[in-house]
């Protein structure tokens, strides 16, 4: 692995950035946020990246106390990867960034790659900002199928595929949809009422929803 480099200033941002502001870095994290991944997996859902920049990143964040590695007990006996406490602070940190940058999404471009549960992150901090009682979600996308977990203070907030037993709410709705939602240019709300999003399930959260 390539020696740590540093901005060698002292300054709270310039030392997150000698953490975080590597190529690859942040995104890995957020792939981290649906809980323990294996490097097979990270490496499928991180298209683009090479197999040597992937190693080397998740050993320089291991380093840094972002993640740690572990053996699944058999018959898995596989290592993954997950973030500490520390790691996972970086939430609203991926958070705000996808705010920002969501001005800048646009129309997806052939070349774009895709997978259903990057929705899940900017899906999220709308749901949370809505001041919703925390639960389960399940979003069913044209993409594929992922699951939030509104309100989570610890371990995974999202996973990619349905949600495991069963959600408080489901959403069915359609890309265009979720990125508007994500962009602020439609409310939860009146996307539910004008049908762009279909609500099911019966609990206090699928209520509220349907309700609002």
């Amino acid at each position: 692995m390539s020696p740590r480099r540093s901005y060698d200033q002292y300054c709270s941002a310039a030392r997150a950035l000698d953490a975080v502001g590597d190529r690859w870095t942040l995104l890995i994290v957020r792939e981290l946020l649906a809980g323990p991944r294996r490097y097979t997996d990270l490496h499928a859902d991180l298209p683009g990246v090479s197999t040597d920049v992937l190693a080397s990143r998740l050993k320089g964040m291991e380093r840094d106390g972002l993640t740690s590695r572990r053996r699944l007990p058999p018959p898995g006996a596989a290592f993954v990867y997950e973030l500490t406490a520390r790691g996972r602070e970086l939430l609203p940190v991926l958070q705000a960034l996808g705010a920002w940058g969501q001005g800048a999404l646009g129309e997806r471009r052939p070349t774009d790659a895709v997978r259903a549960h990057w929705f899940a992150l900017p899906l999220l901090r709308v749901l949370e900002g809505e001041g919703l009682s925390g639960g389960l979600v399940e979003v069913r996308l044209d993409e594929g199928r992922f699951h939030l977990r509104v309100g989570a203070e610890k371990g995974a907030v999202y996973g990619d595929g349905p949600a495991p037993g069963e959600p408080d709410a489901t959403l069915a709705l359609d890309a265009d949809t979720c990125t508007a939602i994500s962009r602020g240019e439609s409310a939860v709300a009146d996307a539910v009422r004008d049908g762009r999003i279909e609500v099911g399930g019966d609990g206090p959260l699928a209520k509220a929803l349907r309700e609002a």
